[in-house]
């Protein structure tokens, strides 16, 4: 469980049920409370070097009140970001978010959760008759924070009573228990971040190994949710076939027949950015990601930015070895994208 290091409160956090319940539970709790006027403006986190601060922040918790109520979009796997939280506890030295969230992530959750779910009623209603999908996780992995905020399962259950929405997150962590008996009516497919052993130990450092992830799918699962995984970043490397083959067969084992009739599968490649690159190599210097731009293909991403990604032989390379395995493995699962 993320157990943060120092909290912070934004003062009009402290007018809303959440943070006040938050405020006394850290307070007694020992954990150190400073005050701050913007969730946004945040000093005090220590760190003489670019990979202290970053190792600091992800030990910091900021709560503060959502104003920005104007969802953006999140193509390809739903219409609408949901905001519950931002940034992560991993520590994992691909993320993107090492481009989109400074020099110190800090992991910060919001405590207007009423006005947030009133705002997706909005966009519900402006869609109908046609269903609205909701991420809940672009800019964060919610799950280590929601033994505190309980926002996922409010979420969970909003959705669970809209005939005209549904919802989605991803995490790679395994503290579930607490979703297992939201009343989700199936409106909520639950989703696992997976990888190969090799990548995981690499990469995702501060991250369940991937048979802890599988056990709480499996429980999830059990619990009726629709189940998905992203199989992210996929990483092309001596012996990548064999690695992913045995994570596919691994998660065949893992989840038996009878809970793998609805299951989707997301596979996103690797890639990177001239400035994500920059900055992983600040916090992570002996890194061994690969990045370099020689043997990458440019292009430009949906907001704007260039990326380097796969060439297009490789791509097709991985789309012909993913798509053959998963119907192996999982006939009757469908794959949404490969990007």
């Amino acid at each position: 469980m993320f157990i943060p290091k120092r909290v912070f409160f934004e003062q009009a956090a402290l007018d809303y049920p959440l943070g006040q319940q938050l405020y006394a539970r850290f307070k007694s709790d020992g954990v150190p409370i400073s005050k701050i006027g913007s969730h946004n403006r945040v000093t005090g986190i220590p760190g003489k070097t670019p990979r202290e601060a970053y190792l600091e922040a992800k030990r910091t918790l900021v709560v503060g009140v959502r104003r920005t109520l104007q969802f953006s979009p999140c193509k390809p796997s739903a219409h609408y970001q949901l905001p519950l939280s931002t940034s992560c506890t991993g520590q994992c030295q691909y993320c993107y978010l090492n481009t989109t969230m400074g020099k110190k992530p800090y992991v910060r959750v919001y405590v207007n959760i009423d006005e947030i779910l009133q705002q997706a009623e909005k966009y519900i209603n402006k869609r109908a008759p046609e269903t609205t999908v909701f991420e809940g996780a672009a800019t964060s992995d919610p799950i280590p924070v929601e033994p505190y905020t309980g926002s996922l399962a409010r979420a969970v259950e909003f959705f669970g009573r809209q005939p005209l929405a549904r919802f989605r997150f991803v995490t790679k962590f395994t503290e579930v228990d607490t979703l297992l008996n939201a009343r989700h009516n199936g409106h909520t497919r639950f989703r696992f971040s997976i990888n190969t052993d090799h990548i995981i130990k690499t990469y995702e450092q501060g991250t369940p190994v991937a048979q802890a992830r599988l056990s709480a799918a499996r429980r999830v699962a059990e619990a009726g949710y629709p189940l998905g995984f992203l199989i992210a970043p996929i990483f092309c490397y001596q012996g990548w076939q064999n690695d992913y083959q045995d994570l596919i067969q691994f998660m065949a084992r893992e989840l038996p027949p009878t809970l793998s009739t609805d299951i989707i599968f997301e596979l996103i490649t690797h890639r990177f950015t001239a400035s994500a690159k920059k900055r992983i190599l600040e916090v992570f210097p002996d890194t061994t990601l690969p990045m370099e731009e020689d043997e990458r293909k440019f292009k430009f991403g949906q907001f704007g930015y260039g990326k380097y990604v796969y060439a297009k032989e490789t791509v097709e390379e991985i789309r012909t070895f993913f798509y053959s395995e998963l119907s192996n493995c999982f006939p009757a699962a469908k794959i949404e994208y490969l990007v």
